[in-house]
């Protein structure tokens, strides 16, 4: 049977991924929207060789930086891996690929290239709010108003279709792998502790080379790629075009992760309630 373990980042769930793979066997799969860039290994915490070496991981690193990558694409990339030979245990923070992968996906056609162009730039010149105010009603009580990446999804959808995403939601198909035919995890991470582990580990992806990852990233730097909202890159990306101090960097990368981490946890509290839970930390 599959495994599912969600989590926020930093809250270490790819290491119980792992140690389950190592013990009882199968193939560790990414579920992370980040970790399946190619240009990406240290900022989107990425396992490690060493790691790799343990147990089998698929769909890590696997999508170029300049690929526009949706969940879709994450459930065509999975749906062998379902049904191959190998127990899958998918481990990720994408909330939406968890949702999608066990209550099913739209069928919502791709964005042509324009509209999304159009709602780059006007989510670059006047924020979320000006794409908001255009969604049908149905669809703007649904999605996270507070994610602008939600937000112009939705935009695009409207605009391409002519039908809101509320409306494309409903007529959902059969989902892949229902809920009833997995084991599940979902990490409950106290909120301080959990900020405290992101901080430690943004400070060793900066002494482990997390710098020079992102400095061979700067040519044809293109923050509307998926690829670049990588958590920790534009900041340091302002840092090494001398916009910001490393120190000023590293405290925006670091309230970044735990506004990311924030969202996450909302996402599965609300969505993931038939989920076996584990608070972190532990208590007696």
């Amino acid at each position: 049977m599959p495994v599912l373990i969600a989590g926020p980042t930093a809250s270490g769930k790819s290491a119980i991924a792992l140690e389950l793979a190592a013990r009882q066997g199968g193939t560790v799969v990414n579920a992370d929207a980040l970790q399946v860039f190619s240009n990406w290994h240290l900022l989107t915490a990425r396992p490690s060789e060493q790691e790799e070496s343990i147990a089998p991981h698929v769909l890590y690193g696997h999508v170029g930086p300049k690929t526009a990558y949706s969940v879709g694409h994450w459930l065509r990339d999975i749906a062998p891996l379902l049904a191959g030979p190998d127990r899958p245990i998918i481990t990720g923070g994408t909330g939406l690929y968890f949702t999608a992968l066990t209550e099913g996906l739209a069928e919502i056609p791709e964005t042509p290239a324009e509209i999304r162009s159009a709602a780059d730039a006007r989510l670059a010149a006047h924020g979320a709010q000006t794409l908001l105010d255009e969604l049908d009603a149905a669809t703007a009580a649904r999605i996270d108003r507070k994610n602008p990446a939600r937000v112009q999804r939705a935009w695009e959808v409207l605009q391409a279709t002519g039908r809101g995403l509320a409306d494309w939601q409903d007529d959902t198909p059969a989902p892949l792998l229902p809920l009833a035919k997995a084991q599940t995890l979902l990490i409950d991470a106290d909120k301080d502790w959990l900020g405290a582990r992101i901080e430690r580990r943004f400070d060793a992806m900066l002494a482990n080379g997390a710098i020079d990852e992102v400095r061979r990233n700067l040519p044809g730097w293109n923050p509307a790629r998926p690829s670049a909202k990588a958590i920790g890159a534009p900041e340091l990306v302002a840092h090494l075009r001398g916009e910001l101090t490393l120190d000023e960097a590293r405290d925006r990368a670091i309230i970044s992760t735990r506004q990311y981490a924030k969202r996450q946890r909302t996402w599965f509290r609300a969505r993931m309630k038939d989920w076996q839970t584990l608070p972190l930390p532990a208590t007696d």
